[in-house]
């Protein structure tokens, strides 16, 4: 569809409940007809500007934070930083902050959403934030009230700032120690926002937690899977999920792409955990079409447009738009193909600073793999790309951090299958020497063990189970490298699958798993949706935890560094 009859794709959302007059607020006037009518022919107010879908704040570091928020039509962004202590009063004299942001006009060429780029932050300090948009005549509009904490200095030893941490429980974090959540996979398989069950209930149980931050390892949202009113369970309950327009059929347009995103944050849970909680965001797969890779044309009858090309560029920017990301780099540009028609993605990799104790080394397993083929090249194939594996060996190398977190977006000993043949991910089914992509893999594991780098962890999802591995060259084919754990989390608001199939090129044993009851299994009750919890405690231990999105903990494990 060409951008002029994009244009025409009526913006107007249909919410089933208790949603409507909200949906309704957030169509942007110049859709409305002359005469004050919805395209629907419900009157609408021309109330000032709200903020339907929330804010959200990401890739906080010590000094820097992004501030996010989409307005409900054109206006100018403001936010407002203030200093507070742990109950949330604002400091006063010694230690006071507070500043005024005025950030740039939300159009409709972003889909009414703004970030601004907070920079020169005072490092360990909680703030209090309001965003809000004034429109063209100046009137002001919603404010909408969050927070966060800045980061450790990686200069001090303690990582004390204006205001330190309560040290109240082992979930809230000590003045030099802090903690984050990980998780994949939102409203995927049909399962949307129930209200009846109290919405997506796993972003409830991560909020419980106090999180510093979030790590969202991709498939935010679900573009090619359509989500349907009511769905009849296995055991013949029905969930009733809110639908919208936009979610009604699989994503072609930028405008369905867009409303995927839209749709995820009317559930108020995500809402809240957003609000007060940093996201460091991935995409993988459904934020465009399962299992896809550039250059691929779709044999999906669901679809008119089936040059995954252009998918990618509409949900890359869909994605974008909505996610708080802090890299210059990363934001979308126009261009995205080459003369040649050849596929030109912006970088979305990226290393978060945490301090002393953490590096955040965010991955892009999607935008520059190759085809999915059996995996048993006896050459190395891309599911990094070789800039992008060249600068995870350099980062990890030169970083001082005692932990250095490596958030993959796919797996690397699950087998991912791809039909009965083909490999989606790193594996390759086949426990011998590398090859194919894990041969890319091999060699950053054995520049990491060259280079002396020591406390790797590496944290997922994709896979719609839990799981914890440890893999060791003691047991592998491949034997050039340092033993290191993976994490494996999520779904947290979609079906749930599992276990996989391992492969043992690189040695891994299955510590602990947990999977669903049965393939797709909803996630009503809860007790097979997953998240990650990592403490870092005073003594730079690192506690890994896998709850479900009930709060409860199915697996702990506690690491401590190595010297």
């Amino acid at each position: 569809m060409t951008e002029s009859s994009q244009a025409g794709v009526s913006r107007r959302t249909i919410v089933k409940s208790s949603v409507l007059a909200a949906a309704l607020a957030s169509v942007p006037a110049a859709n409305a007809s002359a005469a004050g009518q919805s395209p629907g022919g419900v009157a609408l107010v021309r109330n000032r500007l709200t903020l339907p879908s929330g804010i959200a704040t990401g890739d906080v570091t010590s000094d820097s934070a992004v501030l996010w928020s989409r307005a409900s039509g054109a206006g100018r962004m403001t936010a407002v930083l203030r200093a507070v202590d742990d109950a949330g009063q604002v400091l006063r004299g010694r230690g006071a902050f507070e500043r005024v942001l005025r950030g740039p006009r939300a159009t409709q060429a972003s889909d009414f959403t703004a970030k601004i780029h907070a920079g020169n932050l005072p490092s360990n300090t909680r703030f209090a934030l309001e965003i809000s948009f004034e429109d063209d005549g100046g009137a002001a509009g919603e404010t909408v009230r969050g927070g966060f904490r800045t980061a450790p200095d990686m200069g001090t030893v303690n990582g004390k700032g204006r205001t330190g941490g309560t040290g109240k429980g082992s979930d809230v974090p000590d003045s030099s120690a802090q903690s984050f959540v990980w998780t994949g996979d939102t409203a995927g398989q049909g399962w949307g926002i129930n209200e009846e069950i109290g919405g997506m209930r796993g972003y409830r149980a991560m909020h419980q937690t106090r999180p510093d931050f979030f790590i969202h390892s991709g498939d935010t949202v679900y573009a090619d899977g359509p989500i349907a009113e009511t769905v009849v369970e296995k055991d013949g309950q029905v969930w009733r999920n809110l639908v919208t327009e936009e979610v009604s059929k699989v994503a072609e347009t930028l405008t369905e792409f867009r409303g995927r995103h839209r749709y995820n944050s009317m559930d108020a849970n995500m809402r809240a955990l957003f609000a007060d909680v940093p996201v460091i965001a991935q995409w993988d797969d459904h934020e465009t079409h399962n299992n896809w890779y550039p250059g691929q044309v779709l044999d999906d009858s669901r679809y008119t447009v089936r040059d995954v090309n252009t998918l990618a560029a509409r949900g890359r920017q869909a994605w974008q738009e909505n996610m708080p990301i802090a890299d210059s780099s990363a934001t979308w540009r126009p261009g995205t193909f080459d003369d040649a028609g050849t596929y030109q993605p912006a970088r979305i990799y990226r290393k978060i600073s945490r301090g002393p104790q953490l590096d955040i080394f965010c991955l892009d397993m999607r935008t520059y793999k190759s085809p999915n083929t059996d995996g048993k090249e006896p050459y190395a194939t891309a599911i990094l790309g070789q800039e992008q594996a060249d600068w995870l060996v350099s980062e990890v190398s030169k970083s001082k951090a005692t932990w250095k977190v490596i958030a993959n977006d796919l797996p690397l000993g699950i087998v991912v299958p791809d039909g009965p043949v083909n490999e989606e991910s790193v594996s390759n089914r086949d426990a011998g020497a590398p090859l194919g992509r894990e041969l890319e893999i091999a060699g950053v594991l054995s520049a990491f063990k060259r280079n002396g780098v020591k406390n790797t962890v590496w944290l997922t999802a994709d896979v719609h189970y839990c799981a914890a591995h440890h893999y060791s060259p003691e047991r592998a084919a491949f034997t050039d490298f340092d033993p290191f754990w993976e994490f494996v989390a999520g779904p947290i608001a979609a079906g749930s699958f599992g276990p996989n199939a391992m492969d043992g090129t690189f040695g891994p044993e299955v510590v602990f798993s947990k999977a669903g009851r049965f393939a797709g299994e909803s996630p009503r009750d809860g007790e097979n949706q997953f998240f990650g919890h990592v403490q870092l405690g005073e003594d730079n231990s690192f506690t890994v935890s896998l709850r479900n999105a009930n709060g409860a903990t199915v697996f702990s494990k506690v690491l401590t560094p190595e010297r």
